[in-house]
């Protein structure tokens, strides 16, 4: 599975280029439209959740009706992310990705999540769907099946005004880069234009949704294998310490994003 991404600054242009992409083959079930907010009664109608993690802020969802403009009635779903806040999304492509992101979908939901495929579910972008949520953008996502269906999407998505899943994950990286440069360099003397590739990749292993949250121990040995593919890629380079200090910081940004959402 290949998976396709497209962040726009309207809500109506993204619906619009959802409807293209469905007429262009996207299947019901492997496209969804993420938009922030939601009305205040769907949330307060939503229920609480056992077991939240510690710090997560509350993770609740429910299933809001069917979407409008489907003639299979696909899912709307209504859900707090954490860190995020109020966020709706279309169809079981869109269920998948809230509960990666730490929102629970409602049980209704989630039996229709269970037989549904979820291979190739881009955790690693998450963070970056989320940013974009954030900032009042809307991000349309499809699953496709090759590379050439890929390329079609892409520029149909790019016709559509969308901006592509790179350059938003650039752009929120420039936004922290400053203070993150700052944080680095003064206490420990390091230059951070030498170690910066190192610390972002730890960074965003900690935002990576099978690992926010998590302390470094807790992955450590996925985080090990990820600094010895690095130290294979950049010989003599040091890769460890920045890797690891950009894994703690990225933590504390999560934490800091939950506890702000939660405090909203």
């Amino acid at each position: 599975m290949k998976t396709v991404t497209g962040v726009f600054t309207s809500q109506s242009a993204a619906q619009h280029a959802m409807a293209e992409m469905r007429l262009a083959g996207a299947h019901d079930d492997r496209i969804t439209l993420l938009t922030p907010g939601s009305s205040q009664a769907e949330v307060e109608s939503m229920p609480s959740v056992a077991g939240e993690q510690p710090g997560m802020g509350k993770a609740v969802g429910a299933v809001v009706g069917a979407a409008a403009g489907f003639s299979a009635g696909p899912l709307l779903l209504a859900a707090i992310i954490p860190g995020v806040g109020p966020v709706t999304a279309i169809g079981l492509l869109g269920g998948a990705i809230l509960a990666a992101a730490g929102a629970t979908v409602g049980s209704a939901a989630g039996a229709r999540l269970e037989n549904s495929m979820t291979d190739g579910l881009p955790e690693d972008e998450i963070f970056v769907y989320e940013d974009s949520l954030r900032k009042g953008c809307s991000v349309v996502i499809a699953q496709v099946n090759d590379e050439a269906e890929a390329s079609r999407m892409r520029e149909l998505l790019r016709t559509e005004g969308a901006e592509n899943v790179d350059v938003a994950r650039e752009q929120w990286w420039i936004g922290l880069r400053n203070a993150e440069q700052e944080h680095y360099s003064a206490p420990h003397g390091r230059k951070f234009g030498d170690d910066e590739i190192f610390y972002r990749l730890g960074f965003e292993a900690a935002l990576h949704a099978r690992t926010r949250c998590k302390e470094y121990d807790q992955t450590l040995g996925e985080m090990d294998a990820k600094i010895e593919d690095l130290e294979q890629q950049y010989p003599g380079r040091e890769v460890a310490e920045p890797f690891s200090r950009g894994y703690e910081r990225g933590r504390d940004y999560y934490q800091q994003l939950c506890d702000e959402s939660t405090a909203a």
